[in-house]
Order: C-alpha cells, then sequence, then structure tokens
C-alpha cells in the first residue's frame, strides 16, 4: 500500500518573518522611547499680572513639580508692574534653592519686570529680556492706609537695597548700578540693561533664547558651574490649577468690588424677601468671595467707610424725598470709595473709574428702588386677619343696645355699641375682642358700603323684610 508524501512545514517560514518584523518594530518603539528620554526637558511656568500669594503658590508648586520630573531647565516668562514684598521673596527664596537651573525672561515685546518683578529678574541663573521690554522701578511700595514716618521709609527702603544687593552679587550682575532701582527707581530697557550687567541675555523669542542657552555656562547661586544643553528639548507648559486660576481672577481689585456689591445687594434683597433663597445663598457667596479678596490686598479704609456711607444716603433717598440728592451724594460717595479702596500705586492694581461708575449706578437705582417698595408695603392697610376690619364700615343686622348684629366684609358678627343703633344704620369696627366686635356708629345716612358686595346684598334682604 503506497504511503502518503508527507506535507512540508511552512510554519517555521512563516513565523520567522513575522518575528522580525515583531523584534523590529520593538526595537523602534524602543529606541524612540530611549531618544526622547535623552531628550532635553524644559519646564515653562509663565507668570503674569500682580505678584501676589496665589501666584507664588503657582510658581513653587510648579517649580517643585519640574524638580521631580527631573528636568534640564525651568523657565519663567514674565510680564508684571510688582506685587507684594512677602510673595516675591517666596519666589526668590524657590528660585535660590533649586536644584535646576532657573532662566527668568522678561517676554513678550512691550511687556515689563517692574518693582518686584525686577527682583526676580537679577534673582534668575539667567537674566533675559525681548526687545522692546523695561525692567527696574523697584522703589519699596507702601500698602495700607495708614502713615509712615520718615525714619520707617528709609529703613524699609535700605532693607530692600541689601537685600537686592545680596541676590544680585551672588549672581554676578552690577551691584551699583541695581541698588538704583530701589534707591532711585530708575528703569532700564533691555539694551541698557545689558550694557550695564544687569541681564545675560537678549532674545527675541523663545526659540532664539533656547538657542543662545544651549552651551551656555551658567553660574549656580552656591558658586558651581554648569553647562546648559538644551538642543532639541522639548518644553512642557506648566498650567494654574483651577482653585489658583479662579483666586487669581477674584484677586483683581476690580472683580473683588463688584463681588463685594453684589454679596450686600444678594443679601439685602435676601432680608427683604424672606424665603427666596437664591439672592440670599449667591450673596453670602459672592459677600465672602469679596472679603477674602480685599483681605490679601492693601485696603484703604477711608475708602471702605465711603462705601458705606454711600449705602446709608441710599436708604435715606427711599425713606425720605430728597429729590435725589441724597442718591446722588450715594453715587459720588460709592464712586471715590471704590477709587480711593485699594491703597497702591502700583499700575493696574487700582479700581478703575469705569467699574466704579458701573457699578454705583445700578447699584444706587437697585437699593433706592426695593427700599421704595418696602417702605410703600409697611404703609399699606393690612388687608388679612385681625388688623384687616380696624376701621372697616359695616351695618347693623339687628338693633345694637348695645349688643346686636352687624355685617363686616359680607359676615355676620356680634357687636357691642357704646350708644344705639338701629337696624340698618351704618357703624365703624373699633376693635376686635375675640369674636366680638367693638363698634361705633357712623353719623350718616344708611348706605351700604360700596366695597362690599355680600354686605349689599345683606342690606337688600333686609330692605324686603321691611316692606
Amino acid at each position: 500500500m503506497p504511503k502518503a508524501s508527507p506535507v512540508p512545514k511552512t510554519d517555521g517560514a512563516v513565523s520567522m518573518p513575522v518575528k522580525f518584523l515583531l523584534r523590529a518594530a520593538l526595537f523602534s518603539l524602543l529606541l524612540a522611547v530611549s531618544l526622547r528620554a535623552q531628550a532635553p526637558q524644559i519646564m515653562e511656568i509663565p507668570l503674569e499680572g500682580m505678584i501676589h500669594p496665589i501666584s507664588a503658590e503657582y510658581v513653587t508648586a510648579g517649580m517643585e513639580q519640574a524638580i521631580g520630573q527631573r528636568v534640564n531647565l525651568i523657565l519663567i516668562p514674565l510680564s508684571t508692574p510688582g506685587g507684594l514684598d512677602t510673595s516675591m521673596r517666596q519666589i526668590i527664596e524657590k528660585i535660590i534653592s533649586s536644584p535646576v537651573p532657573v532662566v527668568v525672561y522678561v517676554a513678550p515685546s512691550g511687556t515689563r519686570a517692574a518693582s518686584a518683578g525686577f527682583f526676580l529678574l537679577l534673582s534668575a541663573d539667567v537674566a533675559a529680556m525681548s526687545p522692546g521690554t523695561n525692567t527696574g522701578a523697584a522703589h519699596p511700595v507702601f500698602f495700607g492706609g495708614g502713615q509712615m514716618d520718615d525714619v520707617m521709609k528709609e529703613k524699609v527702603k535700605n532693607d530692600a537695597a541689601a537685600y537686592l544687593r545680596s541676590i544680585a552679587g551672588k549672581r554676578g550682575r552690577n551691584v551699583v548700578v541695581a541698588e538704583k532701582g530701589v534707591t532711585e527707581s530708575k528703569s532700564w530697557t533691555e539694551g541698557e540693561a545689558l550694557k550695564d550687567r544687569l541681564i545675560d541675555i537678549v532674545a527675541a523669542d523663545r526659540a532664539e533664547l533656547l538657542q543662545k542657552l544651549d552651551g551656555y555656562e551658567v553660574t549656580r547661586f552656591d558658586g558651581k558651574k554648569e553647562v546648559l544643553h538644551l538642543k532639541d528639548a522639548q518644553i512642557q507648559v506648566y498650567a494654574p490649577s483651577f482653585r489658583q486660576t479662579f483666586l487669581s481672577r477674584i484677586l483683581d481689585p476690580n472683580i473683588a468690588f463688584i463681588l463685594l456689591i453684589l454679596g450686600i445687594l444678594g443679601l439685602y434683597v435676601e432680608f427683604s424677601n424672606p424665603g427666596l433663597i437664591l439672592p440670599g445663598v449667591a450673596g453670602g457667596i459672592a459677600l465672602i468671595l469679596g472679603l477674602f479678596a480685599l483681605s490679601l490686598l492693601p485696603v484703604n479704609w477711608a475708602g471702605a467707610a465711603l462705601i458705606l456711607l454711600a449705602i446709608v444716603f441710599f436708604v435715606l433717598e427711599a425713606k425720605f424725598a430728597t429729590h435725589g440728592i441724597l442718591a446722588a451724594g450715594g453715587v459720588l460717595s460709592m464712586v471715590l470709595g471704590a477709587l480711593m479702596l485699594i491703597n497702591t500705586r502700583l499700575p493696574g492694581a487700582q479700581i478703575t473709574l469705569v467699574t466704579a461708575l458701573s457699578v454705583a449706578f445700578p447699584f444706587g437705582l437697585i437699593t433706592v428702588f426695593l427700599l421704595r417698595l418696602v417702605i410703600r408695603a409697611r404703609h399699606l392697610k393690612v388687608a388679612t386677619g385681625e388688623m384687616a376690619l380696624i376701621g372697616e364700615i359695616g351695618q347693623v343686622e339687628s338693633a345694637l343696645a348695645p349688643h346686636g348684629k352687624v355685617y363686616v366684609h359680607g359676615e355676620l358678627w356680634d357687636a357691642i355699641s357704646p350708644e344705639p343703633v338701629p337696624p340698618g344704620g351704618l357703624i365703624r369696627v373699633k376693635s376686635l375682642e375675640g369674636l366680638t366686635l367693638q363698634v361705633e356708629p357712623v353719623n350718616s345716612h344708611p348706605l351700604h358700603p360700596k366695597s362690599d358686595p355680600q354686605t349689599q346684598s345683606g342690606s337688600s334682604q333686609e330692605t324686603t323684610k321691611g316692606v
């Protein structure tokens, strides 16, 4: 019996190319990951606007994340008019202690690093500016409603100057020139700052900056030398959390003022109309947020007093007929109070005239309108309950001598009169004692009250009985 010819084995022939392709794909993936891991990493932490506790928290959190990821460089694009001394020092402390080199870059063109921003710029391992920017004007600005005497002002200025000399000297910058930014409020353009050895690099954009930084030798704060290698660097932009973004927005003096006034208005609406709930909840939240923002800002209490005085004027305008004089005084007082509320000369850190007017006029109109409604409602006669009967006119059903029956509001009541009143006579209700009315006769022709159809019906029946 013939044997079947064996089937040729093709498993090896098929599997070899497949294995080869899988290995090649895996090798390519590992190579890409390896190259990515070897590429320089940069953490960018943009810092814009006034420097305050929330912005300091944002920058320090970003730097901690960058240090944890072992990036090669921390880049801080800066644009600020200045800010609070404590927040500035918190950021500088983090920059100085950072194991990762830090570059502060004043950008884009047209921006500045004034006051506290000048300190941040000089504290960095590398200070850079883009064309069309400026820095300096770092004379201390005194916050708060009180006035400092000359001796205290001199102490604060000398303290700021010494602090700047210490960080600028460690970075190898021109200490004598830098100090003039504090003592003389001097400012520099990017070209002047580079010439006076206050900064290290002028670059038009980030790409040019990174190109100039590649191979650049920096001197760390402890004196160690380090060469930057940033070719084909990958940049990760650090974004603030929702909480940081939200709190930074309400720290804008204009937003804080609007929240404060909206909170007061919402609570007033709730107290004057109990049970609405929504105005009270929204007003309470807005008021607390506004007070939180003001607690972190330099508040002038004279401005706060003017705002309270404006509210008093609006209340009096609704109560008394002053032909708008008190309302106008309230608007003026609120506008002046808003302009004076934030006591600082930092640009962009004050309440604008447009915001003050936009809030004062609507707030005055709404407050006066609501108050007049409340006062008018309180003067209206009560339409229900015991008080609704007082003063009402009724008609005698059965003779009052002194007890009898009367019709009032279409209802039959027991009544007592100090004088006899015949049936059909008119009486006026004086008071209610239990379920008995105390009445008095009305000296007029016995007519039915026009406002009481049911009384008229009862009276018609009484007339028919007489006939």
